[in-house]
């Protein structure tokens, strides 16, 4: 007989894809911890973009009203917690918090999105969230035909600066060092009359949270009124890596098309999966994930049934 304190699912990581996830296995009547300490890389932003039904929301109520509508199934709880430390395998896994309380539970799923590394241009911390962000389709509407500057150079550069032109043709770019373009790259922005500067970003100015100007080691001020930059990011946890899951060069959890990593019985899903940071594509992710999750656990009853 199982124990009937174990979980079907251990969730760690209660952004949206995490709270979609613990939706879906809550109606699917499996027992679910989503454990979680409620810090948010979106927290710095006001408002969240492209949900049906919920643009422009704020992550927090974004949050209360998921846990609002998760509370209707008895199955799922909600720790405020970090877990820290896993052992085990499929079937139980053991995972320990912070706050010293212990959790076994049959699988796992990852939620734990992605992290900013420390923000080293001074001045962008200020403006980060404000007016300063990571993702047009999220916050490119309301910076509109607006004057800006592009923060990040190379490969991504050459994929940012024609998907950005679609919301304004009045961007700068500043790479903030050697723009590592060929010279045939740099003639593009020639053509397309994009100011291109490679000197080093001694500090960004503004005024409560909003961006007024770029200012360049060589003296060079850039006025603007938002900033799209690139940042360096690392997984939300370093627990997949310490259990052995594979991680991406560019420090995602890998993952085949059902969200399963190469760990038997563990999952992941949302950012901490993907390199599309939206949050409804992270919770179509966790729901997705979900029933993939609840099938093998139906699957593996079932067998154990006959």
């Amino acid at each position: 007989m199982m124990d009937k304190k174990l979980l079907d699912v251990a969730i760690i990581g209660g952004g949206p894809a995490g709270l979609n996830a613990a939706l879906v296995l809550g109606r699917a009547r499996k027992k679910v911890a989503v454990i979680d300490a409620g810090r948010p890389r979106n927290a710095v932003t006001r408002e969240v973009h492209g949900f049906l039904t919920r643009d422009g929301i704020s992550p927090s109520e974004f949050r209360r009203i998921a846990k609002e509508e998760i509370n209707a199934y008895p199955s799922v709880s909600f720790v405020a917690d970090t877990a820290v430390s896993i052992v085990g395998s499929d079937g139980r896994f053991q995972i320990e918090t912070e706050q010293g309380q212990t959790f076994a539970s049959k699988k796992l799923l990852f939620t734990v999105g992605m992290k900013d590394q420390p923000l080293a241009v001074p001045g962008l911390a200020e403006v980060y969230g404000k007016s300063a962000f990571v993702c047009p389709y999220c916050d490119g509407w309301e910076l509109r035909d607006q004057p800006l500057v592009i923060i990040t150079k190379g490969t991504e550069l050459m994929h940012f600066a024609p998907l950005i032109s679609g919301w304004t043709n009045r961007f700068t770019v500043c790479t903030n060092g050697p723009d590592e373009l060929t010279d045939t790259e740099r003639e593009e922005f020639q053509r397309n009359q994009v100011p291109l500067y490679d000197s080093p970003i001694r500090y960004i100015a503004s005024s409560d949270g909003i961006v007024r100007q770029v200012i360049l080691e060589d003296g060079t001020t850039v006025p603007c009124t938002g900033i799209f930059f690139k940042p360096d990011l690392v997984t939300g946890s370093d627990l997949p890596q310490t259990i052995g899951c594979e991680i991406t060069e560019w420090g995602a959890i890998v993952v085949d098309e059902f969200g399963k990593t190469n760990i038997p019985g563990v999952y992941s899903a949302g950012d901490a999966a993907s390199r599309m940071h939206q949050a409804i594509a992270a919770a179509s992710m966790g729901a997705f994930t979900a029933a993939v999750i609840n099938g093998e656990l139906n699957t593996e009853a079932w067998g154990r049934n006959g």
